[in-house]
């Protein structure tokens, strides 16, 4: 799998290459693995709805045909887009999606946070109280409701990555997003992944100072480990 480092590229034209590069790959395409980060931009996945984002201002909303809802991308945010054929891998969609936050878990432990999962939430996970504890969550959480009302599953967390993927012929796009050093007030902005009041953290507001080279070092590294 070959490895480009795009650094800060617009969102729209990276989405429709990652979509050319996608429909025009043949058995023999050799897969790769993107990383970048985007100007500031809402995005908004197939079941994405127009009333999750609350007051976008001047960042602009694109439609995608990703997985899930509404997120943001902006500035020391590493984003990673696996360009892969996961039939030649052997595996399917439900382990691709592991494999994609396990290497979140392992990129968070190396900087000494526990990462975690929530049943029915793709991403990743830490505790606002102690980022840095590697306690298991006391017990599994209910499954959040979509729109997020009437579940506690989110207490006491906050998402530092997020996951939302496309596969056409077994082949992937799109992919996750690890937040670094970044402005997170655009967050308010919307239902982060269509759940209202869900917070959102980055490696620096729980204590951990990293530069985006380094983050996008050791995140490529683990997605190239787990995916290959």
């Amino acid at each position: 799998m070959r490895t480009q480092v795009l650094g800060r590229v617009d969102y729209l034209p990276t989405y429709e290459a990652m979509r050319a590069f996608t429909d025009a790959r043949s058995p023999g395409t050799d897969d790769e693995l993107w990383l970048c980060e985007h100007p500031p931009v809402f995005t908004q996945g197939l079941a994405g709805k127009a009333e999750h984002v609350l007051a976008p201002g001047d960042i602009p909303v694109v439609a995608t045909n990703r997985g899930g809802q509404v997120t943001y991308h902006g500035p020391g945010q590493v984003v990673a887009y696996p360009l892969l054929d996961l039939h030649r891998r052997g595996y399917f969609v439900k382990e691709y999606v592991f494999r994609l936050e396990e290497a979140v878990l392992r990129t968070l432990a190396e900087c000494g946070v526990t990462g975690h999962r929530v049943t029915g939430a793709p991403g990743i996970y830490v505790r606002l109280d102690d980022p840095f504890s590697h306690r298991r969550l006391d017990a599994p959480p209910p499954q959040p409701s979509p729109d997020g009302r009437g579940s506690n599953a989110f207490e006491g967390l906050g998402k530092i990555a997020a996951l939302g993927v496309k596969v056409s012929r077994h082949c992937t796009y799109h992919g996750l997003a690890l937040n670094v050093a970044m402005d997170l007030q655009p967050f308010s902005r919307i239902h982060p992944c269509g759940y209202a009041g869900l917070a959102t953290v980055d490696l620096s507001t729980i204590g951990v100072s990293t530069t985006w080279d380094e983050a996008a070092q050791r995140l490529g590294h683990h997605l190239h480990a787990l995916l290959t």
